[in-house]
């Protein structure tokens, strides 16, 4: 971990003393601040965002619990109870804290306080971190799945075969499988049509007919004939397109693309 930034709140000046000197033969920490009152407290914690809060409960004006509810627990920082009470620690764990001190502090039980606070922070941090780049990944694979694949490979009996996706005019379904047309020559991929259809950049190809995919860079003319509408690509195939499907190619068509 990196250095824990910790606020001491207490209305007291000789006990936030007793916090620093305690704190002091801990190069990992620095106190960033003081308050002595809940207001005080409040703002402190907008404006030096602490790692860690060691927290008077009786304090004037708001005592520590206030404390606790106007600032919400899910933007609290880590969090220890000081008071001279200990008929406080029910409630100060329930409000989710880290431990509980009575005064006059000791110096073994400020410890065993200081060490669970690193581990929860590591604990959180290390969760942060999985939280993050498990976002990451996320961000990246949908902009992987957005630009689609860039090449595929077909299996010949003689070798197995790259083919850029660019290259591809216009893709059939065959069966369980899907051919691939590149300009003269086809080559069979083992794979379904709706498989294939889901890997592909969706800017770049369509499926106009439950049977075929077609590149929209290759077609060269929409034309609708007495058997109904069809693609002609710039090889000359004819590709057969759905009424349904009609709609998207004529929205494509408007773009100017």
């Amino acid at each position: 971990m990196g250095n824990i930034r910790v606020l001491v709140a207490d209305d007291e000046p000789l006990a936030r003393r007793g916090v620093r000197q305690l704190l002091a033969p801990h190069p990992d920490i620095s106190v960033v601040g003081e308050s002595r009152n809940g207001p005080d407290t409040l703002r402190a914690l907008d404006a030096l965002k602490p790692d860690l809060l060691f927290l008077d409960v009786q304090m004037p004006e708001m005592d520590g619990f206030a404390v606790l509810r106007s600032r919400g627990v899910d933007r609290l920082p880590a969090v220890v109870f000081v008071t001279a009470h200990d008929q406080f620690a029910v409630r100060a764990f329930e409000a989710h804290a880290i431990d509980y001190l009575v005064k006059p502090l000791n110096v073994e039980r400020f410890e065993a306080a200081l060490q669970r606070v690193r581990e929860r922070l590591c604990l959180l941090e290390s969760a942060d971190l999985a939280r993050r780049l498990t976002a990451l990944l996320a961000a990246e694979r949908a902009e992987r799945e957005k630009k689609g694949i860039e090449r595929l490979v077909v299996s010949t009996p003689e070798s197995d075969l790259v083919i850029a996706v660019a290259e591809i005019d216009w893709i059939g379904a065959d069966d369980y499988y899907s051919r691939l047309h590149v300009g003269r020559s086809t080559y069979l991929l083992r794979e379904s049509l709706s498989s294939l259809e889901a890997r592909l950049d969706r800017s770049r190809f369509a499926r106009v007919h439950r049977a075929a995919i077609v590149q929209l860079d290759a077609i060269k003319e929409l034309r609708t004939t007495t058997r109904g509408d069809e693609a002609i690509l710039r090889d000359g195939s004819r590709i057969p397109v759905s009424r349904r499907r009609r709609v998207v190619l004529d929205e494509w068509l408007a773009r100017g693309r």
